[in-house]
């Protein structure tokens, strides 16, 4: 149990290029001469190469049999989640909060994780490939609703929106390095699989310099200097509430539609994460220049915080439960 919710390495690292990038941000700055936008461009396709070299593409066809606990997890990922807070638009929409409330919904549009659904999935003994194939078709699923849903409040808030801009930017430097990985996967995919540890290394070291220039910017800006320690503390109740509420809805649905226990820790594991990978990327990618990305982060790093400790805390107990040798060997 204490080996399952000890701190995570990459919540650290989060926590410390946020110090970093108050106390010392000269490196991405933007009197700088360091070409950190260059490097993070550069940064972003790899990491969506290398997602697509680890994408099994006979994996993906044999997932497709298990359709209802796919579609159920899809359904909350891109659908529920964004309603939820969409109901909340009218009390946002002309108040000085709104930026707030499009971060939040920026948070429920995107794509579920890959390693860590993946993972927790395998500690809590559910349904491994079903979370395999649910973690890696909504990465691509949320290249093309994410932005859509974005776009219908960033189209009023902003001249500088363009969906041709955003979908080419999208194709270029994610849709387009994830095609070439996969045509690459029979001749690298053991190679990925190999230093796979290496690789999600190098993602995370990736989203963390992002994480970095977008905060130095942000207290460049001063726009912290809004959020006052009651409104931070309203705002993580928020994400906790969503959190939990979907968390329900998806076994309240699974439990309906009779899944088995395995499909069910699946189906939620699966369906309430929100990849940080994802968010970072897209930020940089759908929010034009007069938007601050260090605000527009804020829920999606609290809620990433969330789930990983919540979730893990859920895997341990479920991971204590007896099943039996028939499942073991169609789960594992």
């Amino acid at each position: 149990m204490k080996r399952l919710i000890k701190f995570d390495k990459f919540v650290a690292g989060i926590i410390l290029v946020i110090v970093l990038a108050y106390f010392l941000p000269g490196l991405a700055s933007r009197q700088s001469s360091v070409p950190l936008d260059t490097i993070a461009k550069v940064g972003i396709s790899l990491i969506f190469f290398f997602y697509g070299l680890k994408l099994n593409p006979d994996k993906i066809r044999q997932g497709l049999r298990n359709w209802r606990l796919h579609l159920l997890a899809q359904s909350f990922v891109f659908l529920v989640f964004p309603l939820i807070v969409l109901a909340f638009y009218p009390l946002f929409k002309s108040g000085t909060y709104f930026d707030i409330w499009l971060a939040f919904l920026f948070m429920a549009a995107l794509p579920s994780t890959v390693s860590s659904s993946v993972v927790m999935v395998s500690i809590a003994k559910g349904n491994i490939p079903a979370a395999i194939f649910n973690a890696s078709i909504s990465g691509l699923i949320g290249i093309l609703v994410t932005p859509l849903w974005m776009g219908i409040f960033l189209e009023h808030q902003s001249t500088e929106f363009s969906f041709i801009t955003v979908y080419t930017d999208l194709v270029l430097q994610i849709l387009l390095p994830v095609v070439i990985g996969l045509l690459f996967h029979r001749y690298l995919g053991n190679f990925a699989s190999r230093y796979s540890g290496y690789l999600t290394l190098f993602d995370k070291s990736v989203i963390l310099l992002i994480i970095y220039k977008s905060f130095v910017h942000s207290f460049e800006d001063g726009i912290f200097e809004t959020v006052a320690l009651p409104q931070l503390a309203m705002i993580y109740l928020a994400v906790l509430a969503i959190f939990f509420l979907v968390y329900a809805l998806i076994g309240g649905v699974a439990k309906s539609m009779k899944f088995s226990i395995e499909d069910r820790i699946t189906a939620q594991f699966c369906g309430t994460k929100k990849s940080l990978v994802h968010g970072t990327v897209f930020a940089n990618i759908l929010f034009p220049a007069s938007f601050s990305i260090g605000i527009i982060l804020l829920p999606l790093m609290l809620f990433h915080v969330t789930q990983i400790f919540i979730i893990s805390i859920i895997a341990s107990k479920y991971s204590k439960r007896e099943i039996d040798i028939d499942t073991v060997k169609t789960y594992s």
